[in-house]
């Protein structure tokens, strides 16, 4: 489903990734795990065309995200607090995001029902996205990115900020998404987390991939050795 090959993205004469090749397939959940500066967000990043490589190409469905628009239809993302617009309440910016996929005004308030236990959303409040808690701008993102059903689910660090009740919901619903047949794809600090939850793990060091493995029950034990001895 997505397809990379030869990429490489350098700042200045500074390389802060290179994947040589690498195919996430239909229907995987990867978590993606390294310390800060790994490359991580870099990946993440060049996945959704947010930035453009040094070189190389990624491609989902097999056309290239750098020269089509179809793959954004299907794909859900949220990275950080620049995917939000700070001066809307949280149901205006869903209902915002829910309009660019054609949901109207009752479909998001649906989908904000069916979603309460993460986030409650009182309709009629006036709260700006701006002032909101760092755990609760999480949810909305996560929440926006949900919305319009994705095909492929892209989300840096999701677990960041939130109380251990919405950390135990989001794991049980990324889980349920990949069940139905959502591609996944997350970045985490918490390896607990993403071992728990994902079906396969790729290691960032220094830019590289440097680990790619199915998760088993030791894959939580060879991680945390593994960052225990850098």
């Amino acid at each position: 489903m997505i397809q990379i090959n030869n990429l490489r993205k350098a700042y200045g004469k500074k390389i802060v990734l290179t994947i040589d090749d690498l195919t996430i397939n239909e229907g995987e959940l990867v978590g993606i795990v390294g310390n800060n500066g790994a490359g991580k967000t870099t990946m993440l990043s060049l996945i959704l065309d947010l930035i453009e490589p040094s070189r190389g190409t990624v491609k989902s469905k097999d056309q290239f995200v750098s020269k089509v628009e179809t793959w954004k239809s299907y794909t859900g993302s949220y990275l950080n607090e620049g995917f939000l617009i700070p001066f809307l309440t949280p149901l205006e910016f869903l209902e915002f995001i829910g309009k660019l996929h054609g949901l109207n005004s009752s479909d998001v308030k649906n989908f904000l029902s069916e979603n309460a236990a993460f986030y409650a959303e009182d309709s009629t409040s006036k709260k700006y996205i701006r002032e909101l808690s760092a755990g609760n701008k999480n949810k909305v993102g996560i929440l926006a990115a949900m919305l319009s059903s994705p095909e492929i689910l892209v989300l840096d660090e999701p677990f960041s900020n939130l109380d251990p009740s919405s950390q135990s919901w989001l794991k049980a619903k990324l889980k349920k998404m990949n069940d139905d047949g959502v591609t996944i794809i997350i970045s985490s600090h918490d390896l607990k987390h993403v071992t728990d939850v994902c079906s396969r793990i790729l290691l960032i060091e220094n830019g590289l991939i440097v680990k790619d493995k199915n998760t088993n029950a030791e894959t939580l034990d060879e991680l945390e050795n593994y960052f225990n001895v850098r």
